[in-house]
């Protein structure tokens, strides 16, 4: 581009001046504005930076209460049975037969009958001695004949024994001071008797075991 000098002006008039003064000044208010611009982008970028925390609003904790245990379910009432009664004691009808039957041996063998219904006050020991021992021997017979019996305790009499828990009160009879509880110890004072074996005659018919011993008539 050129600029032809000759046609600029030579003179400087009032306009002109006013519009140089013009340029002027707007060169400095865009210079201000631009320096106050630059001034406070750089104290922006200088300041501190403010950290906006968050205010935590923190709830109450509200203490959880357990929840209330449910009361035990109640039990159903079971009916309480009433003991059983207690078995009654059967007791056994002896039959007379068999006493009768025995009885009538032993007066038969050892006049054991005649020897209890005496009275032996009026005879001596010498005589009631000698009694005894026909009754002794005949009853001893019948024993041996009719019956097996055998000692309940097979230890000596007189030696100290144990009777242990849960003994049969018929086959050991307790004297003496009884204390506590089984087992216990003691003196063997009888060894006791149990009968093995049981061997009476049979009866006839039409016999009468009432009769002990038929009355005896000599002619």
């Amino acid at each position: 581009m050129n600029i032809d000098l000759s046609r600029l002006p030579e003179t400087l008039d009032a306009l002109h001046l006013i519009l140089g003064v013009s340029v002027v000044v707007l060169l400095f208010l865009l210079v201000l504005v631009l320096t106050l611009a630059v001034i406070v982008l750089l104290r922006r970028s200088a300041a501190p930076r403010t950290e906006i925390t968050e205010k935590v609003v923190e709830k109450p904790v509200v203490e959880e209460k357990p929840a209330p245990t449910p009361p035990p379910a109640a039990k159903p009432e079971v009916e309480e049975k009433p003991a059983p009664p207690p078995k009654p004691i059967v007791l056994r009808e002896p039959t007379p037969d068999a006493a009768l039957q025995l009885l009538g041996l032993l007066q038969s063998e050892a006049r054991l009958i005649d020897f209890l219904e005496e009275d032996i006050g009026a005879y001596s020991d010498a005589d009631v001695g000698a009694a005894a021992r026909i009754v002794h021997e005949g009853c001893r017979k019948v024993l041996d004949e009719h019956f097996e019996i055998s000692p309940v305790r097979t230890e000596e009499e007189g030696s100290r024994i144990k009777v242990a828990k849960g003994f049969d009160s018929a086959e050991t009879r307790l004297t003496g001071n009884i204390v506590g509880e089984p087992p216990f110890q003691g003196v063997l004072i009888h060894r006791g008797w149990r009968a093995t074996q049981v061997k009476l005659p049979q009866l006839s018919e039409g016999h009468k075991a009432d009769i002990l011993a038929p009355a005896e008539v000599e002619l």
